[in-house]
């Protein structure tokens, strides 16, 4: 009845629709809805939009990945001493473009990657594992860089060693945000090529190299500032 009632001509009606109160009300009501309703979604595109769970890897893939590039023998450890003869060589000479080659060369990295993992997920097998290789990598790195330093015939301290042996706040900040940024690559189905930008970015190798440079030229205050 309501309903033929209101599809009556406007003079026909029994009432005014839009004085009822009832109807009115109704109304604000619906449009109200309308605009949560919109807004819902424009809040939900956007979580999907930038949702980390798009092409995410599955945790067993991702911890199968970690575990084989933890390991520091063989020819991961040659790549090591060669990756930090090639750093070394470009603190000696100043050359930004061999260092950064040095860093994309080094699989410093993995150790790294791997204890960071542990720690999240509270495999503590896999932390002891990562530690491990860790502490042989800076080893064999610092005997590697101390050796070529003491035979080097060029001594001079370059502005690219200077800047390894004092830290700030801005290299926390590298480190952090580099760090997060290989955690998301990583746990990616399609890797991209963020990995390399990180292990630019976070510079693992140069302090290394000047902390061997420290110890081959007995200036303590360059090998514990790197």
């Amino acid at each position: 009845c309501i309903g033929l009632v209101l599809n009556l001509p406007p003079e026909n009606k029994p009432w005014n629709v839009t004085c009822n109160p009832k109807l009115r009300l109704y109304k604000h009501l619906t449009k109200r809805r309308k605009s949560l309703l919109l807004l819902y979604n424009m809040i939900n595109n956007f979580f999907d939009f930038i949702s980390l769970h798009t092409g995410e890897e599955k945790k067993e893939k991702v911890l199968e990945n970690i575990k084989s590039n933890i390991s520091f023998r063989g020819s991961n450890l040659w790549i090591l001493a060669c990756a930090i003869v090639i750093a070394s060589v470009g603190l000696n000479v100043n050359s930004t473009a061999v260092i950064i080659g040095a860093m994309l060369i080094s699989p410093l990295m993995g150790p790294i990657v791997g204890a960071g993992f542990a720690l999240a997920i509270f495999d503590f097998d896999l932390l002891k594992k990562s530690g491990k290789n860790l502490l042989i990598a800076t080893f064999v790195s610092l005997l590697v860089s101390t050796i070529y330093f003491f035979i080097s015939p060029f001594k001079e301290t370059q502005s690219e060693l200077l800047a390894r042996t004092s830290p700030n706040i801005y290299d926390v900040m590298i480190a952090f945000f580099g760090g997060l940024v290989g955690v998301i690559a990583l746990t990616r189905v399609e890797k991209g090529n963020p990995i390399p930008g990180v292990a630019i970015a976070t510079a693992l190798m140069p302090p290394l190299c000047t902390a061997g440079y420290g110890l081959a030229t007995a200036n303590f205050s360059y090998f514990f500032g790197a």
